[in-house]
């Protein structure tokens, strides 16, 4: 096995790995990628590599770009405060020890739910811009995976490319 393919086959293992981390946010996930992308391209050099990085660089930033940007402004729009989501964070982490697999999604559930429950004073009320938020979410979500998956692709198509060429005719 040569370096070139080494590389190649951690760095896609990894940024499958990132993948299941913009979904599971427990890994930073499209960066994830995005380093991977570009030490991948370090170490393989040419033009469709450094072409490839190029573009899997732009699409990461337009997947994390888009999530935060969509999710702020509906959360904006639905009166979400940062605090809401901050105890949504924290009970998250607690969660992901507590519970194994599900606790992540339970605890930042919970938390969101609480601190709405303090804040409107309405648990009906709480639960409605709860759901909102995890709606917004998951939206920002699809779309930052989406974004991952076709910087994946982009990833495969040139491997692949880069090995048929260096093959022997």
């Amino acid at each position: 096995m040569t370096t070139d393919l080494i590389v190649t086959l951690i760095a896609g293992l990894l940024m499958l790995v990132g993948c299941v981390g913009i979904v599971v946010p427990v890994l930073p996930g499209s960066i994830l990628i995005g380093v991977c992308a570009l030490v991948w391209a370090l170490v393989l050099g040419g033009g469709p590599v450094w072409t490839a990085f190029a573009v899997i660089a732009v699409l990461v930033g337009i997947g994390i770009s888009a999530s935060w940007v969509l999710t702020g402004r509906k959360l904006k729009e639905r009166g979400i405060p940062n605090s809401s989501l901050l105890l949504g964070g924290v009970l998250a982490v607690v969660g992901f020890f507590v519970v194994p697999v599900v606790g992540l999604l339970l605890g930042f559930v919970a938390g969101l739910w609480l601190a709405e429950r303090r804040r409107l004073g309405d648990a009906r009320e709480a639960w409605d811009t709860s759901w909102s938020a995890l709606k917004v979410a998951g939206v920002g979500i699809l779309i930052e995976f989406g974004c991952a998956a076709v910087a994946l692709a982009v990833f495969a198509g040139t491997a692949i490319h880069h090995f048929l060429t260096l093959a022997p005719a």
